[in-house]
């Protein structure tokens, strides 16, 4: 069973983060109201590091996003956001507009 309680949307926008003081880059696969997974990343944080997205999305402005590494996937990382407000909640919706209005 599915224990995520966000509808996740696809993406493929390019995204830098930083964790611990170091900084990587990859794909963010994913997005929810709640975290997000990043994919084709060359860093692999440890789970429970604190990380910090920002997000380069055309045509809109780049976003930050903030939260802790929930689990590491075969070619990346997912984080949990710990940052719940309608600003997160407004940007999510941003991206999966873009992304639809792509297909």
């Amino acid at each position: 069973m599915d224990q995520r309680r966000d509808h996740r949307f696809r993406s493929d926008f390019v995204t830098v983060f930083k964790v611990g003081g170091r900084e990587g880059s990859g794909l963010l696969a994913e997005i929810s109201y709640s975290g997000a997974r990043l994919e084709e990343t060359n860093l692999r944080p440890r789970e429970g590091a604190r990380v910090t997205l920002r997000v380069l999305v055309p045509p809109v402005a780049a976003f930050s996003l903030e939260g802790l590494v929930a689990r590491s996937t075969p070619g990346g990382f997912a984080i949990h956001s710990d940052v719940f407000d309608s600003e997160v909640r407004r940007l999510v919706d941003d991206v999966s507009a873009i992304v639809e209005a792509r297909r």
